[in-house]
């Protein structure tokens, strides 16, 4: 087993050198840091915690590790992380995660999972969003959770927006509605063009022309100011000028609603509400329960995960599908 005398013969330095760059590598100058760092990369080194676990295929359980950005510690997403450790577990694999606070992982965040010397990564994140991938890490099985990156080559399991959207419009309007009030996500989140394009093609399908709908893109800034103000612009009299209100996510919804109920509007009787997400504890307690499309956290966990104990040999966007869940506000 290489041992931290051989890192630090192959990299030219001291083993006191070696030990800096493992526990404090910010005292070590860049240069000395990247040739140790090549040194252990080389030799496949292991530090003591991970090195004293048993190796061999037949003597270990496989490891998937997980970065968690914003996964590890939001409430929407935490069954992305539990369906990866509940299918691991089925498949008598191991599950190392670590909490990433920004992205891309630092060095020393990349450093402390590759010393546990994981089988696979999963790149997990909280809200669709295209994320970095540092090389280092492409050496490795890699699959990306609820994330895109630029690298066509790397798979990435991820919400079938577009399809979402477009199941929930198309059962709304086959109800009978026929004046929809948008109120969408920002315009620069991932999302947004994914469920456009759902929406416009529900659209079509009933005949109303996408370029006439009631449509507007919120900011990042004020989401319930926004959401009142726009509801306050088309009402009329009390009477709303749209039947049924499409909502970005449950969050808008929840605005959307103390602002309605607040004027004595009945929901679905005079308007209905549609969201997004699902928001686990919170969807099912509006009053009206909402209708909504289910963000599917955890069979994205369970896919990516499904992905490096099989070795399936597939690359670029896995679409996941959201089903539409059906409650009393539609």
């Amino acid at each position: 087993m290489t041992s931290v005398k051989d890192v630090a013969q192959l990299a030219g330095v001291s083993l006191m050198t070696v030990s800096r760059a493992l526990n404090t590598p910010e005292k070590l100058s860049p240069e000395t840091l990247q040739r140790v760092r090549r040194a252990i990369d080389e030799l496949q080194f292991v530090p003591s915690l991970s090195a004293r676990r048993m190796r061999g295929d037949n003597l270990q359980a496989r490891t998937i590790g997980v970065f968690a950005l914003d996964t590890a510690t939001t409430p929407f997403a935490v069954e992305l992380l539990l369906s990866i450790e509940q299918t691991a577990q089925q498949a008598g694999w191991n599950v190392f995660i670590l909490n990433l606070l920004s992205s891309p992982p630092t060095d020393q965040n990349i450093d402390l999972m590759l010393s546990h010397r994981p089988d696979g990564l999963i790149f997990s994140a909280m809200g669709l969003r295209q994320v970095s991938i540092p090389e280092r890490l492409k050496s490795k099985p890699l699959v990306l959770a609820n994330c895109l990156a630029d690298d066509s080559q790397l798979v990435s399991y991820v919400p079938d927006d577009e399809a979402g959207q477009y199941r929930a419009v198309h059962h709304a309007l086959s109800q009978g509605y026929r004046r929809p009030l948008c109120i969408n996500l920002p315009r620069k989140s991932v999302a947004w063009s994914l469920r456009q394009q759902g929406l416009q093609r529900a659209c079509q399908a009933f005949g109303l022309a996408p370029g006439a709908l009631l449509q507007y893109d919120l900011s990042d800034h004020d989401a319930y100011g926004e959401t009142a103000a726009i509801l306050e612009r088309h009402i009329v009299d009390g009477r709303p000028q749209f039947d049924i209100l499409v909502c970005g996510n449950d969050r808008i919804a929840f605005c959307a609603y103390q602002w309605l109920l607040g004027r004595g509007l009945k929901i679905p009787d005079d308007v209905a509400v549609l969201g997004y997400d699902n928001m686990i504890g919170i969807a099912e307690l509006f009053m009206p329960p909402l209708t909504t499309v289910q963000l599917p956290y955890y069979e994205i966990g369970r896919q990516a995960a499904t992905h490096l104990i099989e070795t399936l040999d597939v690359s670029g966007t896995r679409p996941v599908d959201c089903p539409l869940v059906l409650r009393a506000s539609l």
